[in-house]
C-alpha cells in the first residue's frame, strides 16, 4: 500500500470512528444499557488509536523505503475492522458466534504494534549511507 493510500484509509478510519462514537453519545445512548455503551465507547477508542497510528505509518513510509511498514498498515486496519467492527456487529444484533472475531483483531494489533517496533529498532540499528 502506498503511503498516501495509507493516510488516506487512515483518514477514513478516523472519521468514521468520529461518526460513530458521536452516534454512541447521542442517538444510542436512549437504546443501549451502560455495559453496550462501554463496548461501544472502548471500540471507537481503538478505532480512532489505531487510525491515527495508521497515519503515523503512512507519513513515515513517505520517507523510508521498507516494505514492513505496508504490513504493518495492513494488520492496523485488519485489526480495527475485526476488533471494532466485530464490537459494532454485536451491538447492532448480530449473533454473539460472529463476534469472535474482536479477539482476533485485538491479536493483529498487538502484532501491528509488535512488528512496528521492531521495524523501527532494526532502521535505527541500519548505518546511514
Amino acid at each position: 500500500m502506498n503511503p498516501l493510500r495509507m493516510m488516506s484509509v487512515a483518514a477514513l478510519v478516523v472519521l468514521t470512528g468520529i461518526i460513530v462514537g458521536a452516534l454512541g453519545s447521542h442517538a444510542l445512548r436512549a437504546v443501549l444499557d451502560a455495559s453496550q455503551l462501554h463496548a461501544l465507547e472502548t471500540a471507537v477508542q481503538y478505532q480512532l488509536v489505531n487510525g491515527l497510528g495508521l497515519f503515523a505509518v503512512g507519513l513515515l513510509a513517505r520517507s523510508q523505503t521498507d516494505a514492513w511498514l505496508s504490513r504493518v498498515a495492513l494488520m492496523l486496519l485488519a485489526g480495527v475492522a475485526c476488533f471494532s467492527g466485530g464490537i459494532y456487529i454485536m451491538l447492532a444484533g448480530a449473533p454473539r458466534a460472529l463476534g469472535l472475531v474482536t479477539p482476533l483483531g485485538g491479536m493483529l494489533l498487538i502484532g501491528a504494534w509488535a512488528l512496528l517496533a521492531w521495524r523501527l529498532h532494526r532502521m535505527a540499528s541500519m548505518p546511514r549511507g
